[in-house]
């Protein structure tokens, strides 16, 4: 029987962590994303939950999309990735709960949205961060966009998304992508801390305040995939994309 690819762990006191087990690098399928959009939208309603950590039982937090099957992607394929990964990390970025996000490696492309999404972000030495799309001839997403222009500086998004190449933990923690850098031994038990610190919090009021914050990005994100931007005119990838990606997994 194969392994689930997130459990979702009571720890008690109203914390919820989303351990993400998809090996080896939680690389993002359409499946995937709209099992974890049904989890949000869960959490979302019990009102028990006070605070999500979201975090990884494997090296990296995610790598994105898997570059090696996304070279068999035809427009159909490429239509279902761009919605699951708009509605996910939309539903991630503005759900109504504390969320907390615990880098514990390389959070790159469609992987660095776990990072975005999360209200308070927590990396170890390891945690990188960085927008791939470029190099393997890809644009962002509508939803990815949005929310990469909300929360990255202009200075760091542009150096980010033209360049293709990751921040290391001490680049993305002085840029304020990461909030906290703590020892790898120590990221589990902080990123509780931090958690339970935030479902102290009275939620009525910080589901109000989060939504001063996000809500415009949501509604620009939610309006733009009504009009259209699930099903992106010719698809997601361009003539470059997949020779790209094929140069990208090649043996170096």
């Amino acid at each position: 029987m194969s392994k689930p690819d997130f459990t979702v762990e009571d720890l008690g006191g109203g914390i919820i962590r989303l351990m993400l087990h998809r090996a080896p690098v939680n690389a993002l399928t359409p499946a995937f994303l709209d099992d974890l959009s049904g989890v949000y939208d869960r959490l979302e309603t019990d009102p028990d939950v006070r605070a999500i950590i979201v975090a990884s039982a494997q090296k990296v937090l995610s790598g994105g999309l898997d570059l090696k099957e996304a070279q068999g992607f035809d427009k159909a394929d490429e239509m279902e990735i761009v919605r699951g990964l708009n509605q996910s990390f939309t539903k991630l970025y503005g759900l109504p709960k504390p969320t907390i996000c615990a880098v514990n490696g390389a959070a790159i492309a469609g992987g660095f949205f776990f990072v975005l999404g999360c209200d308070f972000r927590i990396g170890s030495p390891r945690a990188s961060v960085g927008l791939a799309e470029v190099r393997v001839g890809a644009t962002l997403p509508t939803g990815p966009e949005e929310i990469a222009k909300a929360e990255l500086r202009p200075s760091d998004l542009r150096k980010l998304l033209l360049s293709g190449q990751p921040m290391n933990a001490e680049q993305a923690l002085a840029a304020g992508i990461l909030d906290e850098v703590v020892g790898a031994d120590q990221l589990a038990e902080r990123a509780i801390k931090i958690a339970q610190s935030f479902a102290a919090l009275p939620p009525k009021t910080y589901v109000a305040a989060k939504r001063q914050l996000r809500q415009e990005t949501v509604q620009r994100i939610e309006i733009a995939m009504k009009n259209g931007a699930n099903t992106p005119k010719g698809g997601w990838f361009s003539d470059e994309t997949k020779p790209a990606m094929k140069a990208m997994v090649a043996p170096k």
